[in-house]
């Protein structure tokens, strides 16, 4: 059977690491500013109707590839779906003591993401304008984020933390840009913080509740996607994204999955399961191992490529 599901009781239990955690972080996170890093004497007046052209970007030399681009689109749309992720994640925590707190802590160093992001494209003009307001307003229209119970939460955020923070720094590597590689960094620096926050307090939770925590760590794995629902021809974007090695399987196994999953939790080694959490811990392993494969014939392929280049 699995462990216990009231999510009063496990919030009640984990409250002292969660302001653990809130003080962690707020000791180590670094305040910055948006407008420092948007290089605003790039920019000039966006004319209405004006139809923009790859050759408007101003990118300090650089030129942008479609894959980069795409990254650079589905990025922002993901911070600027912000109040929905607002809404999953208070609804998970509550509002009251360090786990509201936290929340919108998170919330508004969130905010900022959207704001340099945004302000360095329009600056720059690296990406079409139109394109990205259109994205937006169905995005954000639609509302749609994931919105799993609170143990499922615990493991499912701090996956996808890791993951924004690997997009981030990734598409920032390949700009080409100094100035836009830095503001990429800077929120995945952000981002990184974020992951430990819930990573640790995954763990916690696994030691709370190793039955409850290995159901949902099992299903997370399984059913884990970078958010992109809601996002106009997001199939297409994600191809190229994979395509150019910012986010892929291979990524996604060796820099997610295997760090946190098999080495920060253990799953492996976890004890003291029984009935459902271990069948999910079997399940866990075996599907690690087939993301292993697919991983190492995502980095055969990739070298072959690179060999006949």
């Amino acid at each position: 059977m699995v462990g216990r599901v009231n999510e009063t009781e496990i919030l009640n239990e984990l409250t002292p690491v969660a302001e653990q955690l809130l003080e962690r972080h707020l000791a180590t996170s670094k305040e910055w500013f948006p407008h420092e890093y948007v290089p605003y004497s790039r920019g000039r007046d966006h004319v209405p109707g004006e139809v923009w052209s790859e050759d408007d970007a101003d990118l300090g030399g650089a030129t942008l590839s479609p894959e980069v681009r795409s990254a650079l689109l589905v990025n922002l749309l993901t911070e600027d779906n912000l109040p929905y992720y607002f809404r999953s994640v208070e609804r998970m925590f509550g509002k009251d003591g360090a786990w509201g707190a936290w929340v919108r802590r998170w919330t508004a160093e969130e905010g900022r993401h959207a704001m340099a992001i945004y302000g360095y494209l329009m600056t720059t003009r690296a990406i079409d304008p139109v394109e990205l307001e259109r994205s937006r307003m169905a995005q954000v229209s639609g509302g749609y984020t994931p919105d799993p119970p609170l143990h499922e939460g615990f493991i499912y955020l701090a996956l996808q933390e890791l993951a924004t923070r690997i997009a981030h720094r990734n598409t920032g590597a390949l700009l080409g840009d100094p100035v836009g590689y830095e503001v990429m960094k800077r929120v995945g620096s952000d981002e990184n913080l974020h992951q430990l926050f819930y990573r640790d307090l995954a763990a916690a939770a696994i030691e709370a509740d190793p039955n409850l925590m290995m159901v949902a760590m099992e299903k997370q794995v399984r059913n884990f996607a970078m958010p992109g629902v809601g996002i106009p021809d997001f199939d297409r974007h994600a191809r190229l994204i994979a395509n150019a090695g910012i986010y892929d399987l291979q990524i996604h196994h060796e820099q997610i999955l295997a760090p946190v999953v098999l080495r920060q939790w253990n799953a492996a080694s976890i004890s003291g399961l029984s009935g459902d959490g271990a069948a999910a811990q079997e399940r866990l392993m075996k599907r690690m191992a087939t993301s292993e494969r697919v991983a190492r014939r995502y980095a055969d392929k990739r070298a072959a490529t690179l060999q006949n280049a």
